[in-house]
């Protein structure tokens, strides 16, 4: 067993405490001068022996009290010592202060018995009034120091408390800002790729077609497009550069597409898909006069988008269907299909995160989406690819994540 090293602090006060024992000794200064049963120099075993205890005080702080008490008895038997006592008031201030929670509780309830049995016991003895005193001596140098200790103890665990309080706000604040900033960069990340990646994917295809094809008027007609595509793509940028931009700066509002502007989406959609074979139809079949959440028309929007944008590389030429309704529960739904086939690659390249954002629109929404392949209707393809999302639509009280 290792034995713990005293602190340096606690090797001063001993020292100094020690040595004014010693002095006060051999100036003569006694608690009791008139005994007689053991020698003078006897005193200082018991400030010695309770010197080289009290040097473990923190670490042993029972122990300690425990020697403390049995040399304060022995201490008894001699002329006696001041220091001896003061270095006895503090191994009981340290069992309080440094000992286990069970001990810490009970040192102070058995000072108390003692300094009040001690009380009567020399009331009753000496049969004078004035033992009292006596009792009150006992009781300063018992309970007073296991009074002040449970004190003190009580501070440092309340401050303890309040620091791990802190710490914890700390790191539950530090939590919810990286959620937030994690959150946000999600979001950011969606709308990029949403408002983006149609205007881009129209281009690639365009401009794959005016490269592979020697017409000059459908090299005129590719570079109209992508010109139209770059423009819209200049404006959404600085649409989502808006609202990026520090409001100090600019206050201004920045509006977000809504179902509204489906049937302008799906016209640019048309413009596009001609090369391809892909014709487009809207069943726009939501209730009239019904407001939608802005965060609903928002996802309904990116959904319908994207799915466009990923029927414009993938499909087959054919129709795209898109419908738009509601359920039995007052959900949105929003369905696009598109021919399926097997394509040997995309029209254009792409970044994969289409499906995952859409998820993620939906999660937030606590909706539902299914994207895949299923069974065409009868008379057409055998084959089509079905995005199907359900919007729960809530009161004007509730409060949606995103």
């Amino acid at each position: 067993m290792t034995v713990p090293r005293p602190h340096r602090d606690d090797v001063l006060m001993i020292a100094a405490a020690f040595l004014g024992g010693v002095l006060l000794w051999s100036l003569g200064v006694y608690n009791e001068p008139g005994s007689d049963l053991l020698p003078a120099w006897a005193a200082l075993v018991p400030l010695a022996v309770i010197s080289v205890q009290e040097l473990f005080r923190r670490s042993m702080p029972l122990t300690t009290l425990l020697v403390g008490t049995a040399v304060l008895i022995a201490d008894q038997f001699t002329v006696g010592n001041l220091f001896t006592v003061l270095l006895f008031t503090d191994t009981v201030y340290v069992a309080v202060v440094y000992g286990s929670p069970a001990v810490a509780r009970r040192v102070p309830v058995i000072a108390g018995l003692l300094s009040v049995a001690a009380a009567i016991s020399l009331l009753v003895f000496f049969r004078n009034p004035t033992a009292l005193f006596l009792g009150v001596i006992v009781g300063m140098v018992v309970l007073s120091p296991a009074v002040t200790g449970a004190i003190i103890r009580n501070h440092r665990e309340a401050a303890d408390a309040a620091r791990l309080r802190a710490e914890q706000t700390a790191l539950l604040a530090e939590m919810d800002r990286v959620q937030a900033v994690t959150a946000e960069r999600g979001r950011m990340a969606r709308e990029l790729h949403d408002v983006v990646a149609n205007h881009l994917s129209a281009i690639a295809i365009h401009s794959t077609a005016a490269l592979s094809l020697n017409d000059p008027g459908t090299s005129r007609d590719a570079l109209g497009v992508i010109r139209e595509n770059s423009v819209a793509g200049l404006s959404e940028m600085r649409r989502l550069i808006g609202l990026l931009r520090d409001r100090a700066q600019d206050d201004r509002p920045t509006a977000a597409p809504t179902l509204a502007g489906v049937e302008s989406l799906i016209d640019q959609f048309r413009a596009h898909g001609t090369a391809s074979g892909l014709a487009f139809a809207l069943d726009d079949r939501r209730e009239k006069g019904v407001t939608l959440p802005a965060p609903v028309e928002l996802a309904a929007y990116r959904i319908v988008q994207e799915s466009l944008t990923n029927a414009l590389k993938h499909a087959e030429p054919g129709e795209v269907r898109i419908a738009i309704g509601h359920d039995e529960d007052r959900a949105l739904t929003v369905t696009v299909t598109s021919p399926f086939g097997r394509r040997p690659g995309p029209r254009a390249p792409g970044s994969g995160a289409g499906l995952v954002g859409m998820r993620e629109r939906v999660d937030l929404l606590s909706g539902s989406i299914e994207a895949g392949p299923v069974a065409g209707p009868a008379g057409g393809p055998e084959k089509i690819w079905c995005v199907r999302a359900v919007l729960p639509v809530r009161d004007e009280s509730e409060e949606y994540s995103a």
